[in-house]
């Protein structure tokens, strides 16, 4: 048994007020967290030295292994846009888990991710959530699959209208998204042994049980309305990708019990959806009872400034406490791994940061990362970070 000590620290749980003390690792696992937790003699002791040990962050959206920076065409597999319904396409036979944008990940206190395919279909595929350390993807799978991708708006219609395809309108976008649940419920309606093999109406399906949730890319407020309608149509469980304009119709979104993943922040207006952007938005939809995640929709903001958005918010309002909650445990529900990761409690697992002082400050650091309990970064005598071997 592997015992690891981590004392003198500063500790915010997320889920339950900040304390001085010591957090107790035990195989991977919290099994002690307190101002005074008694020490076994035989425990790796970690002095923290003041530092603030928080839960690793967690980003709910990124196309990170997927869309590898700097390799082009040869590391771009986020869409695969040869047919608007892709729903039973996985992004976890794309992901390249030795690509550079994991270790930014690591040294921006981010221990998990849920990797999304991209937007240019209405329905895109089947996301996974994973650690952000290892060699092997399916050794860092935490939830597969952790939702299907769909996308209104700009992108799909842009892509199949340039085609002359359906779909090239909004309304030819939510058509498309209804005939492939329409068809999934006459594949589900079937006895077993009279369905024919369809992988799309079988990743359907799983949407239309609520054993995963539709993840909805969407920015406009009309776009989000037509997500809430189609959810409310098919029964499904509906998380909004992003939600740019999430917070001029929030008291709709609080009332569905929607959550919202808000993101990316540091970007510019881009496009026409996009518009009226806001860093105020996250705080905007926390005081109206959303529970609301930020996101990077990495590469578009690097990972690493995941915490530096939270930053954002907050200095546009957002409570600390929410912003902090907005990528830990919020995120971490969304996924479904909240048992498990989110907060430091006892019995989750120890993906933790110690961080040299608020993380909310952007001039600190993330001094040492563990996931499961294993010390994945560390830094040197000179300050530079050292990322353990995978």
């Amino acid at each position: 048994m592997t015992i690891t000590a981590l004392t003198n620290a500063h500790v915010l749980p997320i889920s339950s007020p900040a304390l001085d003390g010591t957090v107790l690792v035990e195989d991977g696992r919290i099994t002690a967290v307190g101002p005074h937790v008694e020490i076994p003699e035989d425990a790796l002791v970690v002095d923290a030295g003041g530092g603030w040990l928080l839960p690793g962050f967690i980003d709910a959206h990124v196309h990170l292994g997927v869309d590898e920076e700097g390799e082009g065409w040869a590391g771009q597999d986020t869409n695969e846009m040869t047919d608007p319904v892709m729903a039973a396409a996985r992004a976890i036979d794309a992901i390249n888990p030795v690509e550079i944008g994991f270790d930014d990940a690591i040294i921006g206190g981010v221990t998990a991710v849920n990797v999304n395919p991209g937007s240019g279909n209405p329905i895109g595929g089947l996301a996974v959530a994973i650690r952000t350390h290892g060699r092997i993807v399916d050794d860092m799978v935490l939830r597969s699959p952790s939702g299907l991708k769909a996308a209104l708006g700009e992108n799909p219609k842009r892509i199949y209208g340039e085609r002359k395809q359906t779909p090239s309108t909004r309304l030819g976008v939510a058509l498309t998204i209804r005939q492939a649940f329409a068809k999934a419920q006459v594949w589900m309606a079937k006895d077993k042994s009279d369905r024919e093999a369809d992988l799309m109406s079988e990743a359907l399906a799983r949407v239309l049980r609520r054993e995963i949730p539709w993840r909805q890319h969407s920015h406009r407020a009309d776009d989000i309305a037509t997500a809430l309608r189609i959810a409310e149509e098919f029964g499904f469980e509906l998380v909004l990708d992003h939600g740019t304009e999430s917070y001029l119709i929030a008291d709709r979104v609080a009332a569905a019990g929607v959550p919202v993943l808000y993101g990316p922040l540091i970007v510019s207006r881009s496009k026409v959806e996009v518009r009226h952007r806001t860093p105020k938005a996250p705080g905007l939809l926390a005081a109206a009872g959303v529970k609301v995640s930020i996101i990077t929709d990495h590469p578009v903001v690097p990972i690493e400034f995941l915490v530096h958005q939270a930053a954002l918010a907050v200095k546009h309002g957002m409570d600390p406490a929410d912003a902090l909650r907005a990528i830990t445990l919020n995120p971490a529900e969304v996924l479904g791994v909240e048992d498990r990761l989110g907060s430091i409690e006892v019995g989750k697992d120890a993906d933790l940061v110690l961080w040299e002082g608020d993380p909310l400050d952007t001039r600190n650091r993330s001094l040492r990362v563990w996931q499961h309990g294993r010390e994945v970064m560390h830094r040197d005598e000179a300050g530079e970070p050292v990322i353990a071997s995978r």
